[in-house]
């Protein structure tokens, strides 16, 4: 078996056009995978600034959930 040999910048370009591929062919996993990232980080976010507010009762918060009328 023969050994490849690439340069930085070989490797950088078919990295590219394998990511733009999978990308092009994998379009709603991609986007779904994305989601799915942007929702963990903004439920992280959401987490860290509870940690740091007033705690709030219970019936104050269905209260706000509650139609109105």
């Amino acid at each position: 078996m023969s050994e490849i040999t690439l340069n930085p910048e070989q490797l950088k370009e078919i990295l590219k056009s394998a990511i733009v591929e999978l990308i092009r062919d994998n379009r709603e996993e991609v986007s779904e995978f994305f989601a799915e990232i942007i929702e963990d980080i903004a439920m992280e976010r959401a987490i860290a600034e509870g940690e740091t507010t007033d705690l709030v009762n219970r019936d104050s918060i269905f209260q706000l959930l509650e139609p109105k009328s």
